[in-house]
């Protein structure tokens, strides 16, 4: 009864639809509001999760139907960069008053699919150049990483590599991260390491997902393999790399019978490498009671020699559901 009474609520929350609608696009008129996001509603003052600090977050809200859905973000100094699971781009600037300024909307010049559907158009994940501002997205369901112009003001080009063929229409290409030495890693939400290359039990290979290395531009280098232990029952929702070439790994789980919680792992530098079976270390989880939401965003920054987490949730626009956008300081590492 539980099982079924959670499904008749998904279906009352969903937004109506037979067969494929026609993807939202943003509109022109770029308004947004902001309200105050505490990490314990109970005790508003609390700042400390595990090996994190929490320095404040925001709930993002717009009238806009298109708004929300956010899978990747990038930060540069004081600019945001959204990108949303249908192709829309929300950017604004922001200080420490958590006030945003200078709001601009916008949608991917292209993409691997030609139609509107949001099966064409599932952006998932992003990196950034920094010095040239040029940008990689990873798409769902094509499995293909487009590269485009800074500020998405044209697509260059794209690639489909062979070794994301086939990945799961909607658990692929959730994660892609620029390293400092200019490798790009992307590791698979939900495929794992094929049986014949498994040496170990079924039950560990369930907890496998497979992950690929570029030398560089994943459009100019082919990718060498390796795998990630996800934590049971959960898949990867995104990663972003360190200064020092460890990576964060964003690990999502839903829950019955509407409820998400979220793992952020570190894994060290010298797992990242062709080969490898990378283990993630527990940073910190957010989950009830605490603020907790679809996370599958994050962005690495620094600030006065502190390394700055920040998280984006994808609300799937939906009415439970929020798009949070939170900012924490890594503290130490265990």
């Amino acid at each position: 009864m539980r099982i079924f009474l959670s499904c008749l609520l998904l279906l009352v929350l969903l937004p109506g639809w037979s067969g494929e609608q026609r993807l939202p696009l943003l509109g022109s008129k770029a308004a947004m509001d902001v309200r105050p996001v505490a990490l314990d509603p109970r005790d508003p003052a609390r700042r400390r999760i595990g090996a994190l600090t929490y320095l404040g977050g925001i709930e993002l809200v717009s009238r806009d139907p298109a708004f929300g859905g956010f899978s990747s973000l990038m930060v540069r100094g004081d600019r945001f960069t959204l990108l949303s699971d249908g192709g829309n781009i929300v950017q604004f600037a922001m200080g420490a008053d958590w006030q945003p300024h200078g709001l601009r909307f916008g949608n991917l010049p292209a993409g691997p699919g030609r139609g509107w559907e949001k099966r064409d158009r599932d952006s998932e994940s992003m990196a950034v150049d920094l010095r040239t501002g040029t940008l990689w997205v990873g798409f769902e369901g094509y499995n293909q990483i487009w590269r485009y112009a800074p500020d998405f003001t044209r697509a260059e080009a794209y690639v489909a590599p062979r070794a994301m063929a086939k990945w799961p229409r909607n658990g692929g290409a959730e994660s892609l991260a620029r390293m400092p030495d200019g490798r790009f890693v992307m590791i698979s939400e939900e495929a794992r390491v094929p049986r014949p290359a498994w040496r170990g039990s079924e039950e560990s290979r369930c907890t496998t997902r497979q992950g690929l290395i570029f030398a560089g531009d994943p459009l100019r280098h082919d990718p060498r393999r390796f795998a990630y232990r996800v934590t049971p029952y959960f898949d990867v929702a995104d990663a972003g790399a360190l200064p020092d070439g460890s990576l964060v790994v964003v690990e999502r789980r839903f829950r019955l019978p509407f409820r998400f919680s979220n793992r952020i792992m570190l894994v060290p530098a010298a797992e990242i490498a062709p080969g490898r079976i990378a283990r993630g270390q527990l940073l910190a989880e957010l989950d009830a009671p605490l603020v907790h939401d679809n996370f599958e965003g994050v962005a690495v920054t620094q600030e006065a020699g502190a390394t700055i987490l920040w998280l984006v949730s994808d609300d799937n626009q939906m009415l439970l559901q929020h798009s949070y956008l939170l900012k924490f300081r890594l503290d130490r590492r265990r």
